[in-house]
């Protein structure tokens, strides 16, 4: 009685540690655990970053700068001969310990639209980037539910198997009977053993599979490979749907993230030419400074205190020759951006393309699901009546292992349909820029 309890409690504790996910649950999960989300938003958020930097730069820039030079000792005073006087007049001693202090600003006021252009290209960077997070995360999406589906594929097909197998084994059984029984001959036993140790070899490859698939699952919900995860299926979710292939076309244009994307690269690419061109005008600045220094250069004649002053002004600079440097910049400018758009013409023709293919293999996969239906009713109405047959001995040993291969290949291609087309139903969507999530 006490070994019986420690047995309940055992299954008790195993079973507590395995936790059922449905599909709604193992993709939120999955999001949340994802690296290659995480390196998405890194890339957002560096973006993010980079246009807070320009928008930085319109505003003036403070700098300190501090100073303390000793000079030799063998500095003469600041002497000044006079005519009428015989010996120099000294105006200054000889100031060994020099100190300077100086707060300075810089305020742009004309940059040849440069940082006006930077600006707006670091702007459209960052949508960039927004959309190209979207596309991740409707990836990982597509990732994680395809696990999903495979390990519930795997997980049904292991079960079919199973049943087999205990039919299988029924049937031996009977058969020895009969064999007992002088009704059945040591072929027909021997038929049914080797039909029996198949399916086990078979159950052992589909447990094999079933594994590999429940790790894939763990890793993309970012799980330990060995954790004890099972999922469930809700009846609603394997319904089948309905698109128009004329309207599928158009919707995909103008929702996939990636040609959001690419249409913001290539604004960008047009502000960065400007921005090329921007070097081919002068850069006007306000500046100020603050000096407090010991001397003060602008206190003459110079005296060993500290004291303060201040400038401000207006500076233009102009490199009005450069040998062609700028030209050069603005052409490597136009060559990004031509990259840019005839990506994105490549991208529109290769979206339209994969929409047609998972299209169509969506409803090869929806007519797999109709044929393998009826072939499964066929087969478990011919399994029916064989063992019917051979259990009064009117069908053979052949004839009821042909039945139960039929059944059980029919009832594996049916797993198999369902599952494909909720992997292509869900490829569908993702190319059409849907989200499934």
């Amino acid at each position: 009685m006490k070994k019986i309890m420690m047995l309940i409690l055992l299954t008790g504790s195993l079973l507590a540690q395995q936790k059922s996910l449905t599909l709604e649950e193992s993709i939120k999960i999955g999001l949340e655990n994802s690296k290659d989300l995480k390196i998405a938003s890194t890339k957002r958020n560096s973006a993010d970053y980079k246009l807070s930097e320009v928008g930085s730069m319109f505003l003036p820039q403070f700098n300190i700068l501090g100073n303390y030079t000793r000079l030799s000792d063998n500095i003469p005073a600041f002497e000044v001969s006079l005519p009428f006087s015989p010996s120099p007049v000294r105006i200054a001693e000889s100031i060994y310990d020099n100190y300077t202090f100086k707060i300075g600003f810089s305020q742009p006021l004309f940059t040849g639209f440069k940082l006006l252009s930077s600006k707006n290209a670091a702007m459209y960077n960052l949508k960039a980037e927004e959309y190209d997070y979207s596309k991740e995360e409707n990836e990982t999406a597509f990732r994680i539910q395809s696990a999903f589906w495979n390990y519930y594929k795997a997980t049904e097909i292991t079960k079919v198997i199973e049943q087999t197998l205990k039919q299988i084994e029924n049937h031996l059984n009977d058969t020895k009977n009969f064999f007992n029984q002088g009704l059945v001959s040591n072929n027909d036993v021997l038929k049914l053993e080797v039909q029996y140790s198949n399916t086990k070899l078979m159950l052992i490859e589909a447990e094999n599979n079933l594994n590999i698939s429940k790790m894939a699952f763990n890793k993309a919900l970012g799980f330990d490979l060995d954790s004890q995860i099972n999922v469930v299926v809700n009846p609603g979710e394997l319904q089948t749907i309905e698109y128009d292939a004329k309207d599928i076309s158009n919707e995909a244009l103008n929702n996939r993230n990636e040609l959001k994307s690419l249409s913001y690269r290539v604004e960008g690419s047009k502000e960065n030419i400007k921005a090329a061109w921007s070097e081919l005008y002068p850069s006007v600045y306000l500046t100020g400074n603050y000096y407090y220094s010991n001397p003060n250069p602008r206190f003459q004649p110079a005296v060993n205190e500290f004291n303060n002053n201040w400038d401000i002004g207006v500076t233009l600079s102009w490199n009005f020759w450069d040998w062609g440097k700028t030209s050069f910049k603005v052409s490597q400018a136009e060559q990004t951006k031509i990259q840019l758009e005839t990506n994105y013409d490549l991208l529109k023709e290769n979206i339209q393309m994969e929409v047609q293919r998972n299209y169509l293999d969506l409803l090869k996969n929806e007519e797999k699901i109709s044929v393998n239906k009826i072939a499964l009713e066929q087969a478990k109405e011919n399994y029916r009546i064989t063992a019917e047959k051979y259990d009064l001995q009117i069908a053979s040993s052949t004839d009821l292992i042909d039945a139960e291969s039929l059944k059980l290949q029919a009832e594996t291609n049916l797993k198999t349909a369902e599952v494909d087309y909720q992997i292509a139903k869900t490829n569908l969507l993702k190319s059409l820029g849907r989200n499934i999530f």
